[in-house]
């Protein structure tokens, strides 16, 4: 049923605007945005990437890591009702180029301040989640993969309702949505693989704006289903062949089939005052039932300085272990499943990491921006988030990432 409803609006929304552009009555909107980057890092031992990218940059120039081409639409076909369809163009769970429908939704303002949107929306879970993909309208070439690798969920095929009101000189936005998020998710242990997942979802969000200041909350619980993870299910199959109740017990508190609840819950702050820009999120991830997916605290800071047309940043993020959601039972050394369970142990710890970057950001011409971005990578545990080499399990050296890129909307 919510597949149906998801196509319904997309095919109205498509539809509609595609008969108004051949009318041309003057409704429709055409924007776009993207991003030509190159990058390297100064080792081939491990990759760097953004969240979800198969192929990560090497020690050799690379335009997949940022580069990236998006296209929107809308139609106002009255006061209360639009229609808006977005595309993207990147280097996701493939290693080429795709496109994927990152917006399609109807909208409908019920008054001045409430307004409601039918199909497929962004996921506000972020400070930055409505436009994180659009380079032009972020400082950083990049937001920190630190805190946005931490939620695997982009997109909600559903509904969200926005209410607005202004209290003074604040302005107050309240976001809540729900609906059912499906996607693919890239899996970098034992030479990488795709899953997909289906993950009903709900939530809100609050962000009041006074001035040059934004504040904001979000909390989104979400129902993770990934029927296909190779390697997780591997595992899980061996412990329930043992016939052992612990190891089917555990075996059922690691696995993702059928579905695990999760939570998000991040915070975030903006200032752009006079010449300082400060921009800053902290969020924890939590499991409510026995799952294998680490529990995480994550975060950073961006500091910023405008000399007229050039900004100079410094950043600074990370994210570490906050602990597991299951219990592995305790056997004796010589037992049989002793080696799988120290197996299982090392599985449920997350990965660390810490980076610190410089950068700086030139808008040299209407709706174009040049940035350069130097990123230092400090893998804390397993790698942190480098996409390691198939059959190692740990990487602790530190990567530095070169990159420089033009953002331009249209």
């Amino acid at each position: 049923m919510k597949k149906q409803l998801l196509a319904a609006a997309v095919l109205a929304a498509t539809g509609m605007m595609a008969q108004a552009a051949s009318l041309g009555d003057g409704n429709l909107s055409i924007s776009g945005f993207g991003t030509l980057g190159v990058a390297q890092t100064d080792s081939d031992d491990a990759k760097f990437a953004r969240y979800n990218q198969a192929s990560g940059t090497g020690d050799s120039p690379r335009i997949g890591l940022d580069s990236n081409l998006g296209l929107q639409a809308t139609y106002t076909f009255s006061d209360r009702l639009s229609a808006t369809v977005q595309v993207l163009t990147r280097k996701n769970t493939s290693p080429q180029f795709t496109t994927d429908l990152t917006w399609g939704f109807l909208k409908y303002k019920l008054n001045d301040e409430t307004s409601i949107r039918l199909g497929r929306v962004v996921l506000p879970a972020f400070l930055i989640s409505d436009y994180q993909n659009v380079g032009y309208a972020n400082t950083m070439m990049r937001p920190p993969i630190e805190m946005y690798g931490q939620a695997p969920i982009e997109n909600v095929d559903g509904a969200d309702v926005n209410w607005q009101r202004a209290f003074g000189d604040t302005n107050v936005t309240v976001q809540a949505f729900g609906g059912t998020s499906r996607g693919k998710l890239y899996i970098p242990t034992g030479g990488g693989s795709v899953a997909k997942h289906q993950s009903p979802v709900f939530g809100a969000a609050v962000t009041a704006e006074y001035g040059p200041f934004t504040a904001r909350v979000a909390h989104a619980r979400a129902q993770i289903e990934v029927n296909n993870l190779a390697p997780i299910n591997a595992l899980t199959d061996g412990l329930n062949k043992t016939g052992v109740p612990a190891a089917i017990q555990l075996a059922n508190d690691l696995t993702l089939k059928g579905g695990k609840r999760m939570s998000f819950t991040e915070i975030g702050f903006t200032m752009d005052y006079k010449n300082v820009v400060v921009q800053a999120e902290y969020a924890q991830r939590r499991a409510h039932e026995p799952v294998y997916i680490p529990e995480t605290n994550s975060g950073y800071v961006m500091l910023g300085y405008r000399l007229g047309k050039v900004l100079p940043y410094y950043t600074h993020a990370f994210y570490k272990d906050a602990g597991t959601s299951v219990s592995v039972p305790s056997v004796p050394a010589a037992h049989p499943l002793a080696p799988t369970l120290a197996g299982v142990r090392g599985l449920l710890a997350s990965p660390e990491q810490k980076s610190d970057l410089i950068g700086m950001r030139w808008d040299f011409a209407k709706n174009l921006a040049l940035k350069v971005q130097i990123d230092h990578i400090k893998p804390q545990a397993k790698g942190g988030s480098l996409i390691l080499p198939s059959g190692v399990a740990t990487y602790n050296r530190s990567i530095n990432v070169y990159a420089a890129g033009i953002d331009f909307v249209f």
